[in-house]
């Protein structure tokens, strides 16, 4: 697919076929999140991944109550049959910039302007996103609640060193042109309102 479709093409799927997902796509959509930018080549993201009905089912009981009487967006979301966690590592990255050719030997987390960790994490994620359109598949990318965190790094063994920054779920998508999402209740922006040249 031409890179301009799958940008055109990409957007949150919130219904999906319970048809598998190849496995080599998943492998493929890791590796090229791993292309992603990030600060110092510090690279200090990883990805879990949930292929199986077993570890699918278990990341939604550790997310939810209501998986007896689930409402339209979870029964659709449920079918998904990959799940991936992109997480990310502070202490990988304040590590990295305390190394010789960084010098910043305090390790000391306000030197960062912004959390580069997560954003580069989230550069990764936008990749896996563009991964599964590029293929013919529907993804969707959406937070873990925060009461839910801990009960998620529970259930899947996650290191206190990473955090997962959001989650992506992947598989073929149902069609339903009467799906709600914010796309189908507000306008795309005009590139006149979001783009300032030389000065806002």
């Amino acid at each position: 697919m031409e890179f301009q479709d799958v940008v055109r093409r990409r957007k949150m799927i919130r219904n999906y076929a319970e048809t598998p997902v190849d496995p080599a796509i998943v492998e493929r959509a890791i590796s090229n999140a791993t292309r992603a930018p990030s600060a110092g080549f510090s690279q200090g993201w990883a990805f879990l991944v949930l292929d199986t009905p077993a570890d699918v089912r278990r990341f939604w009981e550790a997310t939810t109550d209501d998986l007896e009487a689930p409402d339209d967006w979870l029964t659709g979301m449920m079918r998904a049959p990959v799940v991936v966690l992109p997480c990310s590592s502070k202490a990988a990255y304040l590590q990295r910039y305390a190394e010789p050719d960084k010098g910043w030997e305090d390790r000391a987390e306000a030197r960062w302007p912004k959390p580069f960790w997560h954003m580069d994490a989230a550069m990764a994620a936008l990749l896996i996103l563009q991964t599964a359109v590029d293929e013919g598949l529907g993804s969707c990318f959406f937070g873990i609640p925060p009461l839910r965190d801990q009960a998620v790094r529970r259930a899947f063994g996650i290191p206190d060193d990473f955090d997962p920054v959001g989650v992506i779920t992947i598989g073929h998508r149902v069609d339903d042109e009467g799906a709600a999402g914010s796309p189908s209740r507000r306008v795309r922006k005009p590139l006149d309102d979001v783009l300032h040249r030389g000065t806002w």
